[in-house]
C-alpha cells in the first residue's frame, strides 16, 4: 500500500512496537493454507479499526486510503471470535500494572453498568428498555481495577437487571484466580453478594451518603465511572451500533487497548490532550 497522509488515530511507531509482537504471534498461529501472507498490512487494519472507533463512521464510509471494508471487517470478526481483542487488552493492562509496581492481575475490582441507546438497525431481539433511566437499547457491564483498566466486559439488553450483569462479570473475573474483592453500587443487590461468596469474592455494596446531593465521586468506585466516560469519547461507543453483542464487547476491548497503548507509547492518555 502506498504512502498516505496519517490520521490522528493511526498507531505511532512506539505503539506499534508494543502491539506488533501480539499481532505477529496471532499471525504465526493462523498461517494461510496457501501460504499467502495477506494483501494488507495488519498495522493498517488496526489503524482502520481505531479510525472507526474514534469517528463512529459506518463500515462503508471508511476512508479509501485505508484497507477496504471487506478486509477490515474480516479481521474484526476473526479477531473477535479468536478472542485476540480481549487478550491484547489483557496483556497491555498487565504491562501497565507491572510498570506501576503492581501485580499483573488485580485483587480488587470495581463493577458497574451503563445504559446506552441502540442505533437504528440494531435487532430489537438484542435490546430492551432500562426502565429506571428510560433508555432503550443495551447495557454495558464492566469490571475495572483501581487504575481504571478494564478487566471484563459484558453487553446485554438494557432491560437486564444489574444482578445478572454483576453475576456475569463476577464469573469472568473469578476465572483470573486473583480477584478477592469487588466493589459495586446500590444498583446491585444481595444476590450478587451471595454469588460472589460462592466464587470466593467478597462483594461490598458501596452505599451513597444520603446527605450528599448531586454527583459525588465515591472513593475507588469513581474509577469505573471515569472508564465509562472515556468509552463515550469513542463515537462508535456513544451509541450501540453493533448488530450482535459480541461485537459491542469487542469495540470496548479495542477502545481500552487503544488508551493503554497511548500510555505505553508515551502519548497523552486523554483524547482531549491529543
Amino acid at each position: 500500500m502506498g504512502e498516505r497522509k496519517p490520521y490522528r488515530t493511526d498507531l505511532t511507531d512506539a505503539e506499534w512496537t508494543v502491539i506488533e509482537p501480539l499481532i505477529a504471534a496471532w499471525k504465526a498461529q493462523h498461517p494461510s493454507v496457501s501460504g499467502h501472507q495477506g494483501r494488507y498490512e495488519l498495522r493498517e487494519i488496526l489503524n482502520a479499526l481505531r479510525y472507526q472507533n474514534r469517528t463512529g463512521c459506518q463500515w462503508e464510509l471508511l476512508p479509501h486510503d485505508l484497507p477496504p471494508t471487506g478486509a477490515v471487517r474480516y479481521y474484526f470478526d476473526v479477531w473477535k471470535r479468536d478472542g485476540l481483542d480481549r487478550r491484547i487488552n489483557d496483556v497491555l493492562r498487565m504491562m501497565v500494572r507491572e510498570r506501576a509496581g503492581r501485580s499483573a492481575d488485580p485483587s480488587l475490582v470495581v463493577l458497574d453498568s451503563q445504559s446506552v441507546r441502540a442505533a437504528a438497525g440494531v435487532p430489537r431481539s438484542t435490546t430492551g428498555l432500562d426502565a429506571a433511566k428510560k433508555t432503550p437499547g443495551r447495557r454495558r457491564g464492566v469490571a475495572v481495577d483501581v487504575i481504571g483498566l478494564i478487566i471484563a466486559v459484558v453487553v446485554v439488553a438494557a432491560s437486564v437487571h444489574d444482578n445478572a450483569i454483576g453475576t456475569a462479570l463476577l464469573n469472568k473475573v473469578a476465572a483470573m484466580g486473583a480477584v478477592s474483592k469487588a466493589l459495586v453500587d446500590q444498583g446491585f443487590k444481595t444476590s450478587v453478594v451471595e454469588h460472589g461468596a460462592k466464587l470466593g469474592i467478597d462483594v461490598e455494596i458501596v452505599e451513597r451518603n444520603p446527605a450528599n446531593t448531586g454527583f459525588v465521586p465515591q472513593p475507588i468506585r469513581w474509577r469505573v465511572e471515569q472508564t465509562n466516560g472515556l468509552n463515550m469519547l469513542e463515537r462508535r461507543l456513544a451509541r450501540d451500533y453493533e448488530h450482535v453483542q459480541s461485537s459491542a464487547e469487542s469495540r470496548i476491548h479495542w477502545a481500552s487497548a487503544g488508551r493503554i497503548l497511548r500510555r505505553l507509547g508515551g502519548a497523552p492518555t486523554a483524547w482531549r490532550e491529543a
